[in-house]
């Protein structure tokens, strides 16, 4: 799918040309963030999926860069540099190239260089509302470019994150299963071993040490670890330091000091995971699950009903939007509400457009605080081709 012909070159252009009116109409800046960026922010954010599919190397200097898999992230910098704390308002939109590796077979769907055309919006505290003006804007820019029949997916890490903060269990564990939230098999194994036996014993670390740790302490543990190593004369290998395996090892211990799951507070993550329906529909699903185990998620169903109703208001068709509690896209920085654009000719295996809300990436990318951030990209070689048919 990647153009091959003049022809076809001036056709994703002129798309392009499209969507960028769109979006600057809209009032969204006109930006070109840098092709080549900082390998260390990616492979941070971005999550397991796309870290092994992005193109890394060494510069001269030695410094660890990378072929932008995407743009958000370089917008956010570009954000940064702009703004030191990130929080001003402000509205992106972009044309360019982004690289990921696919493996030989993939598809013309799935090409290793591949454009996006996309929005991005900064510091808006309503977010429902900038949610629902985001994804209006590429449903306007995917009309003005000719697409008429796709099909709405959405999700909302954000009702799972309230479930995990309404669920008895510790803060750790909260922090395990929203890690693992993007890799289906291994959350319900995870999810299925909370329940059983919490802590797993790293290899090669005897019970004694494990005993004299105190995680109420630790600064003491600190040093238990570290004489530890030195009197086995043991070479900590990578970029982890003491502190940091200390952490790791402070958590095994307060997991085998914790009492397991309540299988009933598994059972209940499961079958949330498990509500897939129509996007109205879903929200009343969810509220009779959560009271009938008497569990409060009020706030974050109130979001998600006000940004349904939103959307309606925009003119984007809700009653046909499909809701999978357990959709959150590929990419592991998104923190609330997510969607993606499918055609019936690539499958939703090939959205033709996705995008959704990131309120932590602006810090992780060098912002001393979260900031409120939202986008959506279309990536133009599906849509050059559906448009066609």
């Amino acid at each position: 799918m990647v153009a091959e012909t003049a022809r076809e070159f001036e056709a994703l252009e002129e798309q392009a040309r499209t969507l960028l009116g769109v979006f600057i109409k809209a009032g969204h800046e006109a930006v070109a963030p840098a092709v080549i960026q900082p390998a260390d922010v990616y492979l941070d954010v971005i999550g397991e999926s796309l870290r092994g599919r992005s193109y890394v190397f060494l510069d001269p200097d030695g410094d660890e860069l990378c072929l932008r898999p995407d743009l958000t992230v370089p917008t956010c910098r570009l954000h940064i540099e702009r703004h030191r704390n990130g929080d001003r308002p402000a509205k992106y939109c972009y044309n360019g190239t982004a690289f990921r590796f696919q493996p030989v077979g993939a598809g013309a769907a799935h090409p290793r260089e591949f454009r996006q055309a996309g929005i991005e919006s900064f510091g808006i505290a309503d977010r429902e509302k900038a949610d629902a003006a985001t994804l209006a804007l590429v449903f306007e820019g995917l009309r003005t470019a000719g697409l008429k029949d796709f099909k709405l997916r959405i999700g909302d890490l954000g009702l799972f994150r309230a479930l995990l903060e309404a669920a008895d269990m510790p803060a750790r564990w909260r922090q395990r299963l929203m890690h693992q939230f993007w890799r289906p098999d291994a959350f319900r194994t995870e999810l299925m071993r909370l329940t059983q036996s919490p802590a797993d014993t790293p290899g090669g670390v005897p019970n004694e040490l494990l005993a004299q740790l105190d995680p109420e302490k630790p600064d003491e543990a600190v040093q238990l670890v570290s004489n530890y190593l030195d009197s086995e004369d043991i070479e900590i290998v990578g970029a982890r330091t003491v502190g940091e395996v200390t952490d790791n090892l402070l958590m095994v211990v307060a997991d085998q000091r914790a009492e397991p799951l309540s299988p009933r507070t598994a059972a209940l993550i499961s079958s949330y995971i498990g509500v897939t329906a129509p996007a109205r529909a879903a929200g009343a699903r969810l509220k009779d699950l959560m009271g009938s185990e008497g569990v409060d998620i009020s706030d974050a169903l109130d979001a998600y009903h006000r940004r349904l109703q939103l959307l309606t208001e925009a003119g984007v068709d809700v009653v046909h939007a499909d809701f999978s509690a357990e959709f959150g896209r590929t990419l592991e920085y998104y923190t609330g509400f997510v969607f993606e654009v499918i055609v019936p000719m690539l499958g939703e295996a090939s959205p033709v457009a996705g995008g959704g809300r990131y309120d932590k990436l602006i810090r992780m990318c060098g912002a001393p605080h979260d900031v409120p951030a939202v986008g959506g990209a279309v990536h133009t070689e599906r849509l050059l081709a559906a448009v066609r048919g």
